[in-house]
């Protein structure tokens, strides 16, 4: 793909998710059921904590492809390493995990992740927008340039280091309100929740696996970047 049809897609999708985050992040506070916005707001949610990753991401994105229009190639591959590191690592799986893991639970029991009440305060294009275009957008950048993934210990290592942070936030949430971030959590024991976050996490790990396998189908091993051919591990 052409650099500058790159720079007006990742122009637009950082748009968008600017948009999209915003448009969360400004719900009325009149409108909100109070068991849903307690303590820490929209951002003890992963999905609108993957809108704004998305929002970095493409904002990255969009600065790497206009350092290479103007041919500032020493700063553009600084940029390009941040860009597919932070796609590689947090954009594909959190992405692939929030649209999944969302619709698999709707679908068994919608209270659990997405109670009804919301219906009335979160419209249905911010409901799709923020569970399932998101996957959407995460294949077409895949498909549109490739990625150079970091070696595999250093990619899970950082990923279970982020992981951690979201559980270690949910955990002191519910320390402090004695409410859980999701109503599905109240379902565990407390052997039972270390289970479901570890099974998470093994999850999150395979859509990692799955992004670099894809990747590398798509693109192949070896992944030239401004010139110079990166070799596939």
């Amino acid at each position: 793909m052409e650099i500058s049809t790159l720079a007006t897609y990742h122009c637009l999708a950082f748009v968008w998710y600017f948009f999209v985050a915003y448009s969360i992040a400004h719900v009325k506070t009149e409108e909100r059921p109070s068991e849903v916005f307690l303590y820490g707001g929209q951002w003890k949610y992963l999905t609108v904590l993957n809108l704004v990753l998305q929002a970095v991401f493409y904002g990255v994105s969009f600065l790497a492809d206009v350092l290479r229009l103007i041919k500032k190639l020493r700063c553009a591959k600084c940029i390009i390493s941040s860009r597919d590191l932070l796609f590689s690592v947090l954009a594909f799986p959190v992405s692939t995990f929030v649209c999944v893991s969302f619709w698999t639970l709707y679908t068994y029991n919608r209270e659990l992740v997405y109670p009804k009440s919301l219906d009335g305060v979160i419209p249905l294009w911010l409901n799709h927008a923020m569970h399932t275009a998101v996957l959407p957008f995460a294949l077409l950048e895949l498909l549109a340039l490739p990625h150079r993934y970091p070696a595999k210990k250093k990619g899970l290592i950082l990923l279970g280091f982020v992981a951690f942070l979201y559980i270690s936030w949910v955990l002191w949430i519910y320390s402090v309100t004695g409410e859980w971030v999701y109503p599905l959590f109240a379902l565990f024991n407390p052997p039972g929740l270390a289970a479901f976050f570890a099974g998470s996490l093994a999850i999150i790990v395979a859509f990692y696996n799955f992004g670099e396998f894809l990747n590398r189908m798509i693109w192949g091993d070896s992944i030239v970047i401004l010139d110079h051919k990166w070799k596939g591990k």
